[in-house]
């Protein structure tokens, strides 16, 4: 094992080594087909620029971005692929190239509660890519994509609502105006408005209301009966939207509290 690991350890090190332009991109795509994709994407970074300009210029280009994101470097395989399509924007492998910008993006968007600007931008490639072939031969995996991609963006914005929610008045204080309850509202009113049709939208209208109730309860007496006028109609709102949803109970516990104080203020 010992003397074939160094015999293979050898053998590239003569490719690597090698003036032999033509001998040196062969090896490369021979490492390739084997799936040894470390060892053809450095043959080809050292091909890419001398072959530049002749006719495997672009497959060498392509055959590089390939190995790059098959070895799982998906960041630099998107800038091969970019790089691709605009030296090459007619090219043989130009539609693949501009799929593979978005499809490397996508592998590398973090999970929800990590900032999101790799998914967004995932978003924005793959959009390109419709855009730039409406009959697309990958369209329908796009579409797919893109709904992970935003249920990942929706997932994001509902934990920061429940994080503002669940922070309560720690970082605020209720008597002297803005606090997390209110931020809490904003974030899922501004979801509801981005994400109409997402299947979180009750989650988001249920913080919403239940924010409210939490802000008019701990809010100063002169902003009380406001806040619960308006607490209870979020209640009502939220009922009439989702009449079997599993909060109602809590919904209609909410609204007897409201209507308790608003009439014994009036």
């Amino acid at each position: 094992m010992v003397l074939t690991l160094s015999s293979c350890v050898n053998q590239f090190n003569q490719v690597y080594k090698s003036d032999n332009a033509d001998f040196k991109y062969e090896s490369a795509k021979e490492y390739y087909v084997r799936g040894k994709y470390t060892k053809a994407s450095l043959l080809l970074q050292q091909m890419v620029t001398v072959l530049k300009g002749t006719d495997n210029g672009q497959e060498c280009l392509f055959m590089l971005a390939m190995a790059t994101y098959k070895g799982k470097d998906y960041e630099t395989a998107a800038q091969y692929f970019r790089k691709y399509y605009q030296s090459y924007p007619r090219g043989t492998y130009a539609e693949m190239a501009s799929f593979y910008v978005g499809e490397s993006l996508f592998q590398s968007s973090p999970e929800s509660r990590l900032d999101q600007t790799p998914t967004v931008t995932a978003i924005s490639a793959y959009q390109e890519y419709l855009d730039l072939y409406p009959d697309a031969v990958m369209k329908e995996l796009v579409h797919k994509r893109l709904f992970e991609l935003q249920d990942k963006l929706v997932q994001k914005e509902l934990l920061s609502a429940k994080l503002y929610y669940d922070m309560g008045e720690y970082f605020g204080n209720c008597t002297s105006g803005g606090n997390n309850y209110e931020a809490c509202i904003v974030t899922a009113q501004n979801a509801i408005k981005d994400y109409p049709y997402s299947p979180k939208r009750e989650d988001f209208a249920c913080l919403i209301m239940k924010s409210k109730y939490e802000l008019a309860r701990s809010s100063v007496e002169e902003k009380k009966l406001e806040r619960f006028q308006d607490a209870e109609d979020e209640c009502y709102g939220f009922i009439n939207e989702y009449p079997d949803s599993e909060f109602k109970k809590l919904a209609l516990r909410y609204i007897e509290t409201c209507k308790k104080y608003t009439k014994s203020n009036q």
